[in-house]
């Protein structure tokens, strides 16, 4: 009504209900709307809709998107993110704040936000704002609360800040996903399906994965007298069917998420752990490509796809595997003879393979920190690098996953990776050249990248080159329409391989099944696509935070570390500890990727901040 209301007023309408006139006189009252000929709104306020973000918020001017004003974060007069208020103009010509909330009309977005206790004060976690909070029980310094944003009852107490446990309730609370650590749903699953399958048990499959996994979605075979590549990939949409309970909450992950500590699977454990992985020594359903492979034009012939019935004849790690494909076999049994007899011929062809992509497509060298933890802190940090072994698997997944996108119909499920816009793509000459690298660009995006790696590779800066080559991309996301994949430079391409971790694999084999597309494919890509981005940042918001822990217990320790972001003063450490991003409270303007030595000196668990000093 209120805002309908204020529409009205703003549009000198004269015709008004007798509710409506009743809430206006009430407004006159209170000063900030006049009664002339015309119901109008004092010069001196401004009606309009919060909008909260990370350090600032802003007034979103009901009647006019054009005057928008900044706001004082550290007093919303109890407005929060979404609230529809009344704020009065500051006219004080030396303040940047250029209103203050004098009345909150109404609450917007329903739903919990989290706050923290400071010196008896209470303060949103993500933005650090201060609420107007009187709590019924008693609370301690550092408590973490998920409190009703209307009512600002408290729902829970996740815990005090001095405990390491409580960081990834924070987490997933922070982005909407501690559902994922109470929703179990019934699972009755069983390997009875009427459909006949091809049988494939006999055949030597088998998977290559982390030490760790528990999920195996994928296991190959290789034929090699008749050049056949067989892909076999979890049989998911055979357990989880449309509509189902089981599929309503996996869409609504749509991801598996894997935090350092643990995996919060997309599936429950029974199928993810079980009937879904493609286990040694036990038969499972499976969906396979069969693609026949053209070993002299490096190409493929055609492709089968199928339901099947496999049998993984052995497990294995990658580093098993990186040893054997150096030719350290260590011990072995028969049966892992019969599969390393096919997966060294195998490997010398992926490499063919990769080798013609990468004519297309890139190589990019950025590095993915594996953070190990005892007791909630870290232990260790490992950089993850791109093995042989990685590589073998990466390019039998990606031949699959380009033989399911051609079986699509040109509405369906896509993997697109739009290619960068020349703004950023003349950014990143310029940043390259900031550098000292002599660059240009050329006809294309795909040889401007590719003449800025040539020369990248000559200098010390190949990788931090690769990582403003990804910067300067957009990002990959789900279409219904195919775009095609600018960064691995393929026509088309989905994803096929992975559906007890992604819903969209999931939603492709149902597509290549029934030969059917869903009616709300395009919310389907939406919704994929923003849980995607907002898991990835959920990790992150996790990762931080253990950084800061760290910090914190490292006062006072010189680390060496790097200029990541030069506008700011924020550097990111390597070696020991590597990953942790520190801002600097002495930057002097040194050039990015320059190599520093730095102090820590203080560390905010909550805000995830570090601060540092470099050492001159």
């Amino acid at each position: 009504m209120l805002k309908k209301l204020f529409t009205k007023i703003e549009s000198n309408k004269t015709e008004f209900t007798e509710e409506e006139i009743e809430k206006l006189e009430q407004f006159v009252e209170e000063g900030f709307i006049i009664k002339n000929e015309n119901y109008e709104i004092n010069s001196k306020y401004r009606i309009g809709v919060v909008k909260v973000e990370k350090n600032r918020a802003t007034l979103c001017d009901l009647l006019n998107e054009h005057k928008n004003l900044n706001l004082d974060i550290e007093h919303l007069n109890g407005a929060y993110d979404g609230d529809l208020v009344l704020a009065k103009r500051v006219f004080n010509p030396r303040s940047k704040i250029k209103a203050k909330i004098e009345k909150v009309f109404l609450n917007g977005k329903t739903g919990q936000i989290l706050i923290y206790v400071k010196d008896k004060s209470f303060y949103t976690v993500k933005e650090s704002i201060k609420l107007q909070f009187t709590p019924k029980q008693k609370l301690q310094e550092g408590d973490i609360l998920l409190v009703d944003n209307k009512s600002f009852d408290i729902v829970k107490n996740l815990g005090n800040i001095s405990d390491t446990t409580v960081d990834e309730e924070i987490s997933l609370s922070l982005y909407d996903e501690d559902y994922r650590l109470n929703s179990k749903l019934e699972v009755d699953a069983k390997m009875d399906d009427s459909n006949k399958r091809v049988d494939l048990s006999k055949l030597p499959f088998c998977t290559i994965d982390p030490n760790s996994a528990k999920d195996h979605d994928d296991a190959i075979y290789f034929d090699r007298e008749n050049s056949i590549l067989y892909v076999a990939i979890a049989d998911v949409s055979y357990f989880v069917k449309e509509g189902s309970e089981l599929d309503k909450l996996a869409f609504k992950k749509s991801t598996s998420a894997y935090l350092p500590s643990k995996v919060l699977p997309m599936l429950p454990n029974e199928l993810s752990e079980d009937m879904c992985s493609l286990k040694e020594g036990v038969d499972r359903y499976s969906y396979v490509f069969k693609i026949y492979l053209d070993l002299k034009n490096i190409e493929v012939k055609k492709s089968e796809l199928f339901e099947a019935v496999i049998n993984s004849h052995r497990k294995f790690s990658y580093g098993r595997i990186d040893r054997v494909l150096e030719k350290k076999f260590d011990t072995f049994s028969q049966n892992e003879k019969e599969i390393f007899d096919y997966l060294l011929p195998l490997y010398e062809v992926t490499k063919q393979y990769r080798k013609k992509r990468l004519k297309k497509g890139y190589d990019f060298r950025s590095n993915e920190y594996k953070l190990t933890l005892k007791n909630g802190e870290i232990q260790s940090v490992e950089i993850e690098t791109s093995s042989a072994s990685h590589q073998l698997i990466e390019e039998c997944m990606l031949l699959a996953n380009i033989e399911a996108s051609k079986k699509v119909n040109s509405v369906g499920i896509f993997r697109i990776h739009e290619e960068p816009p020349f703004k950023a793509i003349s950014k990143l000459v310029d940043d390259v050249n900031a550098l000292g690298l002599k660059v240009k660009l050329q006809s294309d995006v795909h040889s401007t990248i590719t003449h800025i790696q040539q020369k990248a590779k000559y200098s010390s800066l190949s990788e931090e080159i690769d990582d403003l080559i990804i910067h300067a991309q957009t990002q990959a996301k789900y279409s219904s329409k195919n775009l095609g994949h600018f960064g691995l430079g393929f026509k088309s391409y989905s994803h096929f391989t992975s559906p007890i971790r992604r819903y969209s694999d999931l939603v492709l084999h149902r597509i290549l099944k029934t030969k059917q597309t869903p009616k709300n494919i395009e919310d389907i890509c939406e919704h994929i696509s923003n849980q995607e981005r907002k898991i990835d940042q959920m990790v992150w918001d996790f990762e931080d935070r253990k950084y800061a822990r760290w910090a914190l217990k490292n006062i006072k320790k010189e680390v060496k570390a790097k200029i990541v972001d030069s506008e700011r003063g924020v550097c990111v450490t390597y070696g020991e500890i590597a990953g942790a991003k520190i801002y600097l409270d002495n930057y002097k303007g040194q050039i990015l990727f320059s190599k520093i030595k730095v102090i820590i000196k203080s560390s905010d668990v909550i805000s995830k901040q570090i601060t540092g000093s470099v050492k001159y």
